[in-house]
Parts: C-alpha cells; structure tokens; sequence
C-alpha cells in the first residue's frame, strides 16, 4: 500500500506541472500533449499500471479497514486519541471521495464524453503537425462553474488525503527515523498546501478571465 501511494503520489505530482502550462501560450501544453500521445501502446502501458496501482492501494485499504474492525467489532467506550491525526483518522473517508472523482476526471477529459470535438486536431504545433487542443479543451472544461467546483473540492480533499499518506508510506517502508520526522511532516504539510493552491488556480484563473480561450 505503501509504494502504490508513492507511485502515485508521483503521479499527481507530475500531472499538476503538465497541467500549470496553462499558464504559458497554448504552444506549451498542447506540443507537451502531443509528446505524451505520441507515445502511442507505451502511454497506455503507463496508464495500464497507474490503474493497476490505484486498484490494489484501493483493495488494500479496504482490507486493512476490515481487518482492523473485525479485530476490535465492539467500539471504545471512551476513545483517547494522542497523536493520531484527523487526516490518519479520515483516509478511508477521503480516500473514497477521491475515488468517485476519478471516473468523473477520466470520462470529462480522457475520454471527453459529451465533448467529442475534444478529440479533433485543430492546433498547428510550431513543429507542424496537427495537434489537439488541450489548452482550449481546459479552458471550456474549467469554464462550468459546477465542473470547476467539484474539481477544487476534489484536489482539495485528495491534498488532505496527501498530508497523511505522505508520511505513513515513508514510515511503513522503514525510511522515517526521530533525526528528520518533523522535517518530513512539514514538507508534507507544505508540499499538500501548494498542491492545492496550484491545483486550484487553474479553474479559478479560468472563471475569473484570467485564462481564456484563444483563436
């Protein structure tokens, strides 16, 4: 559970930076698109894997949650809690609200159900070929109010989900020692504070004018 966390952990990490260049000319994210289509049977390989992660960290935590009601079914009278963490105490919660976003992440821009124009090249890349229009795509995604509020929840509990896992997958995989434990927890605090706020800028930049569509 611990390395299906971090591989994606490294996941969402690098998925934001593609995603920041929506702040640069649409040149940048539709060519970095481009890249990652031309990939072709490796893209899907790596998708392949990124669901095959998801998928055991998911059946992992439900049977770690099992486990652990069926080893104490009859709940405390009166429950001390010393150093257990709201986040340690609600990852199953905020892990599944993570877990019905992704359908709704994959369908709106993946697969673009309901948008099939989404999957037309009409961008001429500096380099010549035809490309899609990531950048236009977003900003029509982002432009719903509904779609962005849900996306800037959604972040926002999956950071919140973050600052927890962070620091247990380390710990479970025997790299936390007592020398660098608070400096771990404030990076993780850090790190799930900035995901968050970049994250978030997107869809805000878009509905306030900030990011728009070009011609």
């Amino acid at each position: 559970m611990a390395f299906t966390g971090l591989v994606l952990f490294g996941f969402v990490t690098g998925h934001l930076i593609g995603n920041l260049q929506i702040f640069l000319p649409p040149e940048k994210i539709n060519a970095y698109a481009h890249t990652l289509e031309s990939l072709g049977a490796a893209l899907w390989l790596i998708r392949a894997f990124l669901l095959l992660c998801l998928v055991v960290h998911v059946w992992l935590a439900i049977q770690l949650t099992l486990e652990n009601r069926a080893a104490r079914p009859q709940a405390y009278g009166v429950e001390h809690v010393n150093r257990a963490t709201v986040a340690s105490r609600v990852m199953t919660r905020t892990g599944l609200v993570v877990l019905a976003f992704i359908p709704f992440h994959l369908a709106h821009y993946t697969l673009r159900i309901g948008h099939p124009g989404w999957g037309e090249p009409t961008f001429r890349l500096a380099s010549g070929p035809l490309a899609r229009d990531v950048y236009n795509m977003m900003v029509e995604g982002f432009s719903n109010s509904l779609v962005s509020g849900f996306y800037i929840l959604a972040v926002g509990i999956l950071a919140y989900h973050l600052s927890h896992g962070i620091v247990s997958s380390v710990q479970t995989l025997g790299l936390k020692n007592e020398k660098w434990t608070r400096q771990l927890e404030r990076f993780a605090v850090a790190y799930c504070w900035l995901y968050f706020l970049l994250n978030a800028a997107i869809p805000l930049a878009v509905l306030g004018g900030f990011v728009k569509l070009h011609a």
